[in-house]
């Protein structure tokens, strides 16, 4: 979309977000209208689920848990209805170890973390970002066009092959607007 554009990714407690020295646009789940939308817990709906042909859910999150496979759960389907952005996250300590991610609702195919991002994450957000929030984008960019933006996020991972951290949505709205995406 742009390019040459000073765009950060921040952690939300970083001095960066208490001392800013750009534009801080908090995109998390706590931020405030529109750019909470940007939030993979925001309840778009329609979202089409990776792998799984005619199925949608309600936020990038409810996809991401609901494909997740522990040793004690497989997938949850009623969690791609859900409209609420807490209680979303299904647990190690309630279900037991994660097993891996479905290759789609009815494949017998578990994904590892890496390729799990790349086949579900990736296309979901992008999904989101393409279809849902064209109009934040274009503010988004109209703000860095004006000076440096930091995007608030609660992890700052860009790096899709870093599986130490969560992957930081930010960084993907970032890339979005560099025309960087990851590769799939």
């Amino acid at each position: 979309m742009e390019t040459g554009l000073d765009i950060r990714v921040v952690h939300h407690r970083s001095a960066e977000a208490k001392r800013p020295t750009a534009t801080v646009v908090d995109v998390t789940s706590r931020g405030p209208h529109p750019w909470v939308r940007f939030s993979p817990f925001y309840p778009h709906g329609g979202i089409p689920v990776p792998l799984s042909p005619g199925a949608t859910g309600s936020s990038v999150e409810a996809i991401w848990q609901a494909l997740k496979v522990f040793d004690g759960a497989d997938v949850d389907r009623a969690l791609l209805s859900a409209t609420r952005m807490t209680g979303l996250k299904r647990t190690v300590r309630r279900f037991g170890p994660v097993r891996g991610h479905r290759a789609g609702l009815d494949s017998p195919d578990l994904l590892d973390y890496e390729t799990a991002r790349r086949r579900i994450y990736l296309p979901a957000y992008r999904f989101v970002l393409d279809h849902h929030l064209a109009d934040e984008l274009a503010g988004l960019a109209r703000l860095a066009d004006a000076g440096p933006i930091a995007l608030l996020d609660y992890t700052t991972n860009g790096d899709v092959t870093d599986l130490r951290t969560p992957l930081s949505h930010a960084a993907l709205i970032r890339s979005h607007l560099l025309g960087e995406w990851p590769s799939g």
